[in-house]
């Protein structure tokens, strides 16, 4: 779901933090079984969208948080995303992975759809880098690492993600990645011709209709290691037909700060030709993990996160919301999101508790 956030301010902080004191009780209870809306409080709003918004909600039993993403059927229907929402829900309950949101459960009534996430309380990545202005090499290859690692398993379950960008990674309490947003991730074994995704991160071959797969999430690691540590996307424009002439084109231009190796993984990246590019030869995703920028790389330390985060967020409490904007609360007609029963029972049958 897009978030409505500012840019925030570009004064620069250290990257290491000192870490809070919460407790693991953070941690989400992954085998709880959840029947019914009715066992939690809905509390405040954490980011609205086109067709719905997340909500911070309580579990009336246990006292644990949680996000409950609410969609409302009439406009999943007029825009046309039922087949968006409906992968969702099925992609996210067959994945689980360290770096990747967890999906609890889902619910339907009359006029809404409702996915019960992981609450991850650190924020948005976007957040963060706008904040700092740019993450230091070191911050950068951590998170880059971690995207790596979670698109990597992806890709042996032949799922592309397709939204990659810093809205749409969040931090938990203790720094660690997850990232969220599965709209637009489809299974493909081969090729697909959608477009869709952010014009500043979509591939050549998105943008040119020539079929995309894996590829297209490589290629947007490299924007995002390029926007990490310079600050800003390589290939912007103020409207979306600049960005993408600018993408065909091509042509990159580095800030002087940018780590050497860096500049040569983004390079190598940012490949026009996806069949050269890295990530898309024979050993797939694990020559990015080879590659000099990752040189001594504890991967093992990684996975099993035993490694210190660069950015530790503040969180004080287990309900706390304060790195997430302030949204006020919906208002909405109850007329105004009327679906034919039979109809929305038959499109959303799959919405079901899991």
């Amino acid at each position: 779901m897009k978030k409505a956030l500012g840019l925030g301010s570009k004064s620069k902080k250290k990257d290491k933090e000192p870490a809070p004191q919460v407790s693991s009780s953070l941690e989400p209870r992954r085998g709880q079984e959840f029947k019914s809306l009715d066992e939690f409080d809905i509390l405040e709003t954490l980011g609205t969208g086109t067709f719905g918004r997340v909500r911070l909600v309580k579990h009336k039993a246990t006292g644990k948080y949680y996000a409950l993403k609410a969609l409302k059927k009439s406009e999943v229907i007029r825009l046309k995303q039922v087949e968006h929402i409906r992968s969702e829900k099925d992609l996210l309950s067959r994945i689980d992975h360290s770096f990747i949101v967890h999906l609890f459960a889902t619910f339907v009534d009359e006029t809404s759809l409702y996915m019960l996430m992981e609450y991850v309380a650190g924020g948005e990545i976007f957040s963060h880098l706008r904040e700092r202005g740019r993450f230091s090499t070191d911050t950068s290859r951590f998170y880059a690492a971690s995207i790596i690692s979670a698109i990597q398993y992806l890709h042996t379950k032949d799922i592309i993600y397709r939204d990659l960008k810093p809205e749409n990674l969040l931090l938990d309490y203790r720094g660690f990645l997850k990232v969220t947003d599965f709209g637009f991730a489809k299974v493909v074994t081969d090729r697909t011709w959608t477009l869709c995704g952010t014009p500043e991160y979509l591939a050549p071959e998105i943008i040119q209709s020539k079929g995309h797969g894996k590829s297209a999430d490589w290629w947007a690691l490299g924007i995002l290691i390029y926007e990490m540590l310079a600050g800003y996307p390589p290939f912007y424009d103020e409207n979306p037909f600049g960005i993408y002439q600018k993408i065909l084109a091509n042509k990159l231009e580095f800030p002087r700060h940018f780590d050497v190796h860096a500049k040569d993984l983004v390079k190598k990246l940012l490949q026009s030709d996806r069949t050269k590019r890295l990530g898309c030869l024979k050993n797939g995703a694990e020559d990015i993990k080879k590659h000099k920028w990752f040189k001594g790389y504890n991967w093992a330390a990684l996975n099993s996160e035993e490694q210190q985060p660069p950015i530790v967020p503040s969180v004080k409490g287990e309900g706390d919301t304060q790195n997430f904007d302030k949204y006020p609360d919906s208002i909405d007609d109850p007329n105004s999101a009327k679906v034919d029963p039979e109809k929305a029972k038959e499109l959303f049958k799959d919405f079901a508790p899991l």
